[in-house]
């Protein structure tokens, strides 16, 4: 069998859809005119996906503003002073703040899916935002009659349709966003906010049957913007224990880019259940150098030292551009890097299971 490869979400977007999502919020084009860029920027991405050979594409989150607040995108309760999130070269993202209730999704992430399935027959993952991470729109001062508990069952039944939404449209997989949960760890290094977030993904996961959570994973990831992460300083030995408590039936766990990847993958055999399957990271979105298959290859190897191979795939690390505005890597880079990918892991495939 083929070691599985797949991507985790997103790529760069073209210039002329950076500069559309500005004008678009300023006013300066219409909500049609931004379709049109936005459509033009899709097909080259999934066009694109295919020369690379991965077997698993998606749409690269092109037309998501980032990949965390596309259920808002249009919700009028929300003021834009929430929680600030501190990336390591000094810049921030900030999440809104709910104002009232009850709170609702916007958009699905299945319109994104919809969109791209109609460009290609490849398989489409798919990814989604966690409940987890929209938790953190809720003020730690309340709401006047909604009760943070309304919220979270709110919440809970909204996450759940966004899942489930996507299965019905045909994804290949779901992939849920958890970079939050490293990061919590540098918020509350008692680990209890890390324990309240993974029982409320759980909470959502509940809701799906055995056969569905094996195409329901988790990502997880120290941040990845502007070439810059939020927690890649949180130890991981502090995470995977409880991650793996998690009842989904993949992770996505960003590895490529750790300074002692053995040490990770230790703990990654020592937690995974037998029934889970993990997807190594083996390209490091942030580092320019466009690595080599052979470089891909190795990484797999390694892996595979401690993760049954029926147990084992490869992704990369994070998505290459979470926020619409970001600059950082270009197409061609995170496009050649994602080829490096997919030949590596078939020349690993062929390592580890000879014909």
């Amino acid at each position: 069998m083929p070691i599985p490869t797949e991507p985790i979400g997103s790529v760069p977007r073209p210039a002329e859809l950076i500069a559309a999502w500005s004008d678009r919020h300023s006013g300066r084009i219409s909500a049609e005119q931004f379709d049109k860029i936005a459509q033009v920027a899709l097909k080259d991405t999934i066009r694109r996906f295919a020369e690379t050979g991965s077997p698993i594409i998606s749409d690269g989150e092109q037309t998501k503003p980032s990949f965390a607040t596309y259920p808002l995108d249009g919700l009028s309760n929300l003021a834009p002073v929430g929680v600030i999130i501190p990336f390591a070269d000094g810049h921030t993202r900030q999440l809104p703040r709910l104002t009232a209730g009850p709170f609702h999704y916007a958009n699905y992430a299945a319109r994104y899916l919809a969109a791209a399935r109609r460009l290609t027959d490849l398989p489409i993952k798919q990814a989604v935002i966690s409940a987890s991470a929209l938790s953190l729109l809720y003020p730690g001062s309340g709401i006047p009659g909604y009760s943070r508990e309304a919220f979270l069952s709110d919440l809970t039944d909204e996450a759940v349709a966004d899942i489930r939404h996507c299965l019905a449209c045909g994804a290949h997989s779901v992939q849920i966003d958890f970079t939050e949960g490293r990061l919590s760890l540098k918020l509350d290094p008692s680990g209890g906010l890390l324990k309240n977030f993974v029982g409320l993904i759980n909470r959502v996961l509940d809701h799906f049957s055995p056969q569905e959570l094996r195409r329901i994973g988790v990502h997880t990831c120290p941040g990845g913007d502007r070439d810059a992460t939020h927690s890649a300083d949180v130890d991981y030995a502090g995470l995977l224990p409880v991650l793996f408590r998690l009842r989904a039936g993949r992770f996505y766990i960003q590895l490529a880019s750790e300074k002692d990847p053995a040490r990770v993958l230790k703990i990654i055999r020592d937690e995974v259940q037998p029934d889970q399957l993990v997807f190594v990271g083996v390209i490091d979105p942030i580092n320019p150098a466009v690595e080599t298959p052979e470089q891909v290859r190795d990484r797999i190897l390694l892996a595979a030292e401690y993760i049954p191979i029926a147990q084992l795939g490869s992704t990369d690390d994070c998505g290459f551009s979470p926020f619409a505005d970001d600059t950082s890597t270009s197409r061609d880079i995170a496009f050649a890097k994602i080829r490096s990918r997919v030949v590596g892991t078939t020349l690993a495939s062929e390592k580890l299971n000879p014909s």
